[in-house]
């Protein structure tokens, strides 16, 4: 299995395609599968990295402090060990917010940047669902059930749901399938999304920028808007208006689509 040494931990990887570097970063306990649905169109014209994250998928779990700035830390360094110079960014929610710092702290690296469902600092709102998330996966002892019974409904819309019960099935037998971090380490890393502040980093984004968020968002509402957009000098923003927090799932096609027309725009 592909692992580098990075940071002082094991960093497990994998790698699709051809063409320029690009490095995708997971969301909250996810691992790097995550980005399946995307991998599949964006490794037709990338080299494409997915990479696990401190606390989760194959990626080493240390006890102590984890910051979304240490994440940054670790990708920076994953990108040093793996020979990848620069590269475009890619992450969705606490992939982006990763992704922020490490375009803000290692310009030279990121070539463009991509922030998927994401916030600048986190917020009053926030903090009430991520305790939220804390509290279930802690009383249920498996992060695995928390996600598909606490995330998941953050993540796609009721139309979803009631039109489409079937996907959401396969969602979730996705889950179980994947090697999901034990309690501890999902408290560890729903600790760095609880902390996360870029706010006075962004101004130090040099990258071109795309900001997504789904309309019917709630977690990373569009409130989120205004901050990233003022803050990323140049920055576009793209709304998905049919999705949640979960885009990438709920309307892949669209997704991959425009996420992938921003992409081939910044390579060269």
């Amino acid at each position: 299995m592909p692992t580098v040494q990075g940071n002082g931990i094991d960093i497990y990887y994998e790698m699709q395609g051809e063409g320029e570097p690009l490095v995708l970063i997971p969301y909250l306990a996810a691992d790097q599968a995550c980005y399946a649905f995307q991998v599949t169109e964006y490794a037709k014209h990338f080299t494409c990295f997915t990479v696990d994250l401190r606390g989760a998928g194959l990626c080493s779990k240390p006890e102590g402090s984890y910051t979304t700035e240490l994440f940054a830390e670790d990708i920076a360094a994953f990108m040093h060990a793996a020979n990848v110079e620069r590269a475009h960014v890619v992450g969705l929610s606490l992939g982006g917010a990763t992704g922020m710092w490490l375009a803000a702290k290692y310009p030279a690296r990121v070539k463009s940047l991509s922030l998927h469902s994401s916030w600048d600092r986190t917020d009053p709102f926030m903090r009430v669902v991520l305790d939220g998330w804390r509290i279930m996966a802690q009383a249920l002892c498996s992060v695995t059930d928390m996600v598909i019974k606490g995330i998941f409904p953050w993540c796609f819309t009721p139309e979803l749901y009631a039109q489409r019960p079937e996907y959401i099935d396969s969602l979730a037998d996705f889950v179980r399938g994947r090697p999901m971090p034990p309690v501890d380490a999902f408290m560890r890393q729903s600790e760095a999304a609880l902390t996360h502040d870029a706010q006075d980093a962004l101004p130090m984004i040099q990258a071109p920028t795309l900001i997504t968020f789904g309309r019917h968002d709630i977690v990373c509402s569009t409130r989120f808007a205004e901050p990233l957009s003022t803050g990323i000098r140049g920055s576009e923003i793209t709304i998905f208006e049919d999705c949640a927090h979960g885009p990438i799932y709920e309307n892949g096609e669209e997704f991959n689509a425009r996420t992938l027309a921003f992409l081939n725009r910044h390579r060269g």
